[in-house]
């Protein structure tokens, strides 16, 4: 081995030497494999530890087997059910947020919230302000400008009210003096005389279809030469 370790050199003419000494090893895979024991431990404790992990890990496949198969079945009765993965998003969330709802920490914080809403209501510095506005307001609804400014909006209204319906009386007068105006007459006489002139016409010609005539009661004669 010293001149193995001597031989590194790759330049070197005993490189391959290196390479032949190293494969003549025997390496033992079951001791590279395990690590060194823990103090205190025997080997008869070691193995028996290491049977035990073996026997968990089995145990924990065997258990994700029945769980996967336990979810495909879970999945085949949602699909008979009708139910979506969007379902089962939808309650999980809803789960989730009832979960959250009676954790600890959101009762705690629900609690510490109420607590410093508590505390601020009732603080000098809120009740100092509070009063503070309540007077502003009354000062302001007390105030001559704010009256000035409320009675300036009434009669607007009642103005733009009073506008609107002389607006509609104008236009009913209007149309009124319209039917009553002597063209508007003249107008109307030339309809009526129109639509009676249209209409005699139509039972005039409706009539004449319906007598028979003087040429229809003699026979037709033949005037042709012979």
């Amino acid at each position: 081995m010293e001149g193995a370790s001597q031989d590194i050199n790759l330049n070197s003419p005993n490189k391959g030497l290196l390479a032949d000494a190293m494969t003549d090893v025997p390496v033992d895979s079951s001791a590279a494999a395990r690590t060194a024991a823990p103090e205190g431990l025997t080997a008869a404790e070691e193995e028996e530890l290491r049977a035990e992990i073996a026997k968990v890990e089995e145990e924990i496949g065997t258990l994700r087997q029945v769980l996967a198969a336990k979810e495909r079945h879970c999945g085949e009765l949602k699909r008979k059910l009708g139910l979506t993965p969007l379902d089962g998003l939808k309650q999980n969330l809803s789960k989730s947020w009832h979960d959250v709802q009676v954790s600890n920490a959101y009762v705690k914080t629900s609690e510490k919230l109420g607590e410093w809403n508590d505390k601020v209501t009732q603080s000098d510095l809120y009740l100092s302000a509070s009063s503070t506005l309540e007077d502003w307001n009354e000062k302001l609804t007390q105030s001559e400008a704010y009256k000035k400014t409320q009675e300036t909006l009434s009669q607007a209204g009642q103005k733009t009210s009073a506008a609107l319906s002389n607006v509609g009386s104008v236009i009913s007068r209007k149309l009124g003096d319209m039917r009553n105006s002597a063209t508007f007459k003249s107008f109307e006489d030339r309809v009526g005389t129109i639509k009676s002139r249209v209409v005699g016409s139509r039972e005039n010609s409706t009539d004449g279809l319906h007598s028979p005539s003087g040429a229809g009661d003699k026979p037709p004669q033949d005037n042709a030469p012979f």
